[in-house]
């Protein structure tokens, strides 16, 4: 039996979520995925370069018997590029051209494998596994929940096309949370060479979304309770961090991050407010605050987004956002990035 104590109580909560809520006008998607099995996590979109129509965004099903789901950009699940029988795949990022040997580059996609404390690589479109059933990473850890593998991000250097995996974790020390590893190539198969260990942490929540700028070689990481903390990709420019930003703009949980591209290095830094059910939209060239959207999606953890025209859906180009419905919500750029100015 419920006793007025416990009712006001939950009216008490009640109000507070409510509150907690965007308050901004909605803005619907034109997509709605099919729904996984378990609980979604991250998106990646992969731009098909011979028919961008044929581009497929692959998402993050989060469990022991857990998947990497391909999807249509009409957010049809593709089950000939699906991979399945992941144990608990958290993220997923993707790059192109990586140069297996001096006459072959392929597209890849890279995925935490949390529960095999790995990470696995595949090729694009091909789906075939690169990586030998998977990468360990946190090798040197002696506490098992620091070798937990979460966030991930590809980056390929402007300087000599390397292609690097930067990794986050479960939980970790307060500097050293991150560790990036050099994919390489050879007559005996791919391997993951670690370069560096970086990268602060509050000690508040956790780590998870971590996105790349390979134009302007920046990495960028939600520490979930602070902030937005900023450092080279390069490694060879050192681990100091360059800004730690953007934190006064969020209610809690600062979650995923997409980085829109435009040329001459414009574009926006497109970030989950995630306890707040709505994104915050900062400028690529000097992360300065520009407006919050609400996206109506739920509890948003990772987002994608590419600028460049797939469809007539998404003329503008494509955001992706996990919804925590067991699915993806799809928007055309340009209805996100035009959204109401509320601020």
């Amino acid at each position: 039996m419920i006793n007025i104590r416990t009712i006001l109580l939950l009216s008490v909560v009640g109000f507070i979520s409510c509150n907690n809520k965007s308050t901004l006008t909605p803005i619907q998607p034109d997509v709605i995925t099919e729904t996984t099995i378990n609980d979604t996590d991250d998106p990646a979109i992969w731009v098909n370069p011979d028919d961008a129509s044929q581009s497929i965004v692959f998402g993050t099903d989060k469990e022991t018997n857990g998947a990497i789901y391909a999807f249509d950009l009409e957010g049809k699940i593709i089950e000939e590029k699906t991979i399945k029988n992941v144990q608990r795949p958290n993220n997923v990022d993707v790059e192109y051209g990586f140069q297996l040997n001096d006459s072959t580059s392929v597209d890849i996609l890279a995925f935490t494998e949390r529960e095999k404390q790995q990470i696995r690589v595949f090729s694009v479109p091909n789906m075939e596994p690169l990586d030998d059933g998977g990468f360990p990473v946190f090798e040197d850890e002696t506490n098992l929940e620091q070798r937990l593998p979460m966030g991930i991000s590809l980056y390929k250097s402007p300087k000599d096309s390397s292609v690097y995996v930067i990794v986050g974790r479960k939980t970790g020390p307060s500097d050293g949370y991150l560790y990036q590893y050099k994919l390489v190539s050879d007559s005996l198969g791919v391997k993951a060479d670690i370069v560096r260990k970086f990268g602060k942490f509050s000690g508040q929540k956790e780590i998870e979304a971590i996105a790349v700028d390979d134009e302007n070689g920046w990495i960028y990481y939600s520490d979930e309770g602070v902030c937005i903390r900023k450092y080279y990709a390069e490694p060879s420019k050192g681990n100091e961090e360059i800004s730690c930003f953007g934190g006064e703009h969020f209610l809690a949980d600062i979650e995923g991050i997409a980085i829109a591209n435009f040329p001459n290095g414009e574009g926006f830094i497109i970030v989950s407010d995630q306890q707040k059910g709505q994104f915050n939209i900062f400028s690529r060239k000097d992360n300065s605050f520009i407006k919050a959207v609400n996206l109506t999606t739920l509890e948003t953890d990772g987002c994608d987004v590419v600028t460049v025209p797939l469809n007539e859906t998404f003329s503008n180009g494509l955001f992706v956002a996990m919804n925590d419905e067991k699915n993806f919500f799809f928007y055309d750029l340009g209805k996100v990035l035009s959204g109401p100015a509320e601020n």
